[in-house]
Order: structure tokens, then sequence, then C-alpha cells
């Protein structure tokens, strides 16, 4: 499926007359797949976990936010794919709008897939999200390491889809854990959520 057909639900629940979250180009990607982790204080504050497959950005809103500590299980709930220019997106979205609410770009950088089957044998990156279980080493400017996506509810039956994000290994987190979401400064430009929202930013 091509990268319109995959942002149809992505375009249809955004005016982009008043939002200036991006549309999406097909934007040309590097040689390594990206990686994103955007602050939302929407209607309620969440993290939202994304990661570059063929040409959209995979989606997931972790209500905790992602951890880089092993022992920590962070519940992902799957979103719309995000065009590959969402990486780039931080400002507020107006009220009323899907999503209204301020985004700041807490991490970014590239990811390098893991996935293998039984045999040692590599897996296509989708291909392993769509069995429901991936692996993957982040290099970002605040998570860098081997992370996981496991599928633990499949939305059939009328509930919604679920995941797991868990760091691998043992231990404790080398780092700091999850940041408190009010006082994170974005790696792209310091602002903190209040900040940007301050600020009136609409991208």
């Amino acid at each position: 499926m091509g990268g319109k057909d995959r942002l149809r639900e992505y375009h249809g629940k955004r005016d982009f007359g008043r939002t200036r979250e991006p549309e999406g180009h097909g934007a040309a990607s590097g040689d390594e797949p990206r990686f994103v982790v955007q602050i939302h204080d929407a209607r309620t504050l969440h993290f939202d976990f994304r990661l570059q497959v063929d040409d959209v950005l995979k989606s997931w809103s972790v209500p905790k936010g992602p951890s880089d500590d092993p022992g920590d299980k962070r519940l992902a709930m799957p979103t719309e794919d995000h065009p590959l220019e969402y990486e780039e997106f931080e400002g507020v979205i107006p009220k009323g709008e899907y999503g209204g609410g301020t985004v700041i770009v807490w991490d970014n950088g590239t990811y390098e897939p893991l996935s293998h089957d039984r045999s040692g044998r590599p897996v296509d990156f989708g291909e392993s999200l769509e069995r429901g279980h991936a692996t993957f080493r982040l290099s970002g400017s605040k998570l860098r390491g081997t992370y996981a996506l496991t599928r633990i509810r499949s939305g059939q039956d009328g509930d919604r889809e679920a995941w797991l994000l868990v760091k691998a290994g043992k231990g404790r987190a080398r780092g700091h854990g999850t940041p408190d979401p009010y006082r994170a400064r974005s790696v792209r430009t310091g602002r903190t959520l209040a900040q940007v929202a301050a600020d009136g930013d609409e991208g």
C-alpha cells in the first residue's frame, strides 16, 4: 500500500487549513530508518512513539512514556500512520482539532531493525510488526539501546489493539527512566511544553 493510502486515516482526521501539522509528501529518507518521540499535551498528556517503516511513521501512544529501565513495561496503544515529516513537528495544534494541544520533540534519531526468525535470519521489520513482535536498537540523543514492541491484545472482539514497549536487558536504568514531561525539553529547540504553548507556535 502506498504512502498516500496509508495516510488516509491521518488526513481524514485533520483540517490542514487550521493545523500546521504536515500533510505528507513522501519526504526522502536517509540510509537508516528514523524514530521520534514526541510529548503531546492534549486531552490527556502522553508520549507518541514513532518508527519509520517504509514511507510512513508507524505510531503508538505511550501514556507513561518510554523507559530505559528494563523492569518497566510500558503500555503502547497504536494510532494512525503519520507522514515522515511529522518527525520535525513541534507546536500547538488548535483547540477543536484532532489532538488539539501542545507537542514537543523529546527525542529523535535512527534505529536498527533487529528482528530475526527462529533460524536467526533477518525478518523484514514491517513483517515483524505484523506478526506482533519487533526488536530494534535506538540511537537517539536520549534513548539508546535495544527495545522491543510486543502485541499483547489483537484488537479483535471489540477490544482495542495494545502493545508493550520494553527496554531489553537486565538490571536498572543507566539513565533517569522516564522524564517529567512538564520539565522535559525539546531535542530540537530546547523548549518545554509550557514555553511552546506560551509562544502560541503552530508548527
